[in-house]
C-alpha cells in the first residue's frame, strides 16, 4: 500500500519540476504531497548548496515555526556537537533518521529538540535527506507530538526522497540559468550574540529580497552566517543561498579581530552570485565529473580541442571523448549549444585562466 502511495507521491513531485516550478514553489507544493502520507505539525524543508551542505533556503509547510525559535534552529544547525544537523546526515550518507532513534542523554543534550521542539509541545522528528548522484539538494525535516514515525512512514520518506531530489536539482538549474541585473554589495557586522551592530545602506534591498521568501528570512540567514562563522576552524564561512526571487547570492562570514569587547563579532558580505559561482552549481546540477568540468570551462572560453588538450595535458581524442559524455548528461549535440546551456546568464563573464 505504502509503495503505491510513494509511486503517486514521485510522480506528483516530479510532475512539478516538469511544469517549471521555481524552488520555492516545488517545495511547498512537495509538502503538501508528502503529508498526505506522513502527517506532521510543522515541516520545514530546506534547499543545500551541494559544495558546502549549508542552507540556501528554507520553505515551511502551511504552519510555520514561530519566529522566536529560528534562531534557535540556525544555532543547532551549525553547532558541532549537535546530532542529526542536515550536514551531518549528508556526511553519513544517511537517508532518513528519527529523533527516537537518539539515546535519551543525546535528545536532553539536543539544543534542537530542548529548546525547540519541547517548548512547543512536540517530541517527534523524522529528518529526510534528498541527494541524487551523490549530490545533497536539500533536506525536510518534520515535527508532531505524541505517535512517534513509524517505519512505513520511513520508508515511504525514503523512497520519495530521490525524486525530491531530482525536482530540486532541475530547479536550481533552471533558476541559475536566470538573468538578474544584480544587487550592489552589502556589508553587515553582527555583534556577539548575532544582533545587527552596523550595516553598509545597501543592505536594505537585500533584506526586502530575502524576505520575499517569508518575513524574517533575512535575520535568519544573518544568524546561520554568524553562527557558521563562529564555529569553524578557519573563522570564515562562505555558501550560496536563493532569495525570495529565484536569484542567486553569495554570501561570507567572517570573524572580525580587535580588541576584547569585539572578540566575538562577525563581518558578514552579501553580493550577487559571481558567474563562477553559478558555472559550478550547474556543473553539479548535470553531474559532471572534475574533468568534464574542466573541459567544459575550455569550450566557453572558446578553446579548440587541440587547445584543451595542451592546458589539461590530456591528447585530444580524450577531449572529445569527455565532450561526448557531457553531451549526453547536459542533453546537447554540438559546443554551441552546450555554451548556450551552461553559460550562467548573470552579468559579468567567466574568469579565464592564468
Amino acid at each position: 500500500m505504502w509503495e503505491e502511495r510513494a509511486h503517486r507521491a514521485r510522480r506528483e513531485i516530479l510532475a512539478l519540476a516538469a511544469d517549471g516550478y521555481g524552488l520555492g514553489e516545488l517545495y511547498q507544493n512537495a509538502i503538501a504531497v508528502v503529508e498526505r502520507a506522513v502527517g506532521a505539525e510543522l515541516s520545514c524543508w530546506a534547499a543545500l548548496d551541494p559544495d558546502t551542505l549549508t542552507i540556501s533556503a528554507m520553505v515551511s509547510g502551511e504552519a510555520r515555526i514561530p519566529g522566536q525559535y529560528e534562531p534557535l534552529l540556525a544555532d543547532a544547525e551549525c553547532a558541532p556537537t549537535e546530532p542529526h544537523t542536515f550536514a551531518r546526515l549528508a556526511r553519513s550518507g544517511r537517508a532518513v533518521a528519527r529523533l527516537s532513534e537518539l539515546s535519551a542523554r543525546e535528545r536532553d543534550e539536543s539544543l534542537r529538540a530542548r529548546e525547540v521542539w519541547r517548548p512547543l509541545g512536540l517530541d517527534r522528528e523524522v529528518r529526510t535527506m534528498f541527494a541524487v548522484d551523490g549530490a545533497y539538494w536539500g533536506a525536510a525535516g518534520m515535527v508532531r507530538s505524541g505517535r512517534d514515525f513509524t517505519e512505513r512512514e520511513v520508508d515511504f520518506l525514503a523512497a520519495v526522497a530521490p525524486a525530491v531530489a531530482s525536482a530540486s536539482r532541475l530547479a536550481a538549474r533552471r533558476e541559475a540559468s536566470l538573468p538578474d541585473a544584480g544587487a550592489a554589495p552589502a556589508i553587515v557586522v553582527l555583534g556577539d550574540a548575532g544582533e545587527l551592530r552596523t550595516a553598509t545602506p545597501t543592505v536594505r534591498e537585500w533584506r526586502e529580497r530575502f524576505d520575499d521568501i517569508a518575513p524574517g528570512r533575512f535575520a535568519l540567514l544573518l544568524r546561520l552566517m554568524w553562527a557558521g562563522a563562529r564555529v569553524s576552524p578557519e573563522h570564515g564561512f562562505r555558501t550560496r543561498v536563493r532569495d525570495g526571487r529565484a536569484r542567486w547570492a553569495t554570501v561570507e562570514a567572517s570573524r572580525l579581530i580587535g580588541d576584547d569587547e569585539d572578540e566575538d563579532a562577525v563581518a558578514v558580505l552579501i553580493s550577487s552570485a559571481p558567474p563562477d559561482d553559478l558555472m559550478d552549481l550547474v556543473f553539479v546540477a548535470y553531474d559532471l565529473s572534475p574533468r568534464e568540468c574542466e573541459v567544459c570551462r575550455e569550450v566557453i572560453l572558446g578553446r579548440s580541442t587541440a587547445e584543451i588538450g595542451h592546458d589539461l595535458f590530456i591528447s585530444p581524442y580524450t577531449v572529445q571523448d569527455h565532450l561526448k559524455s557531457v553531451f549526453g548528461k547536459v542533453g546537447v549535440h554540438s559546443r554551441g549549444e552546450l555554451v548556450e546551456r551552461l553559460r550562467p546568464a548573470a552579468p559579468g563573464a567567466l574568469r579565464t585562466r592564468p
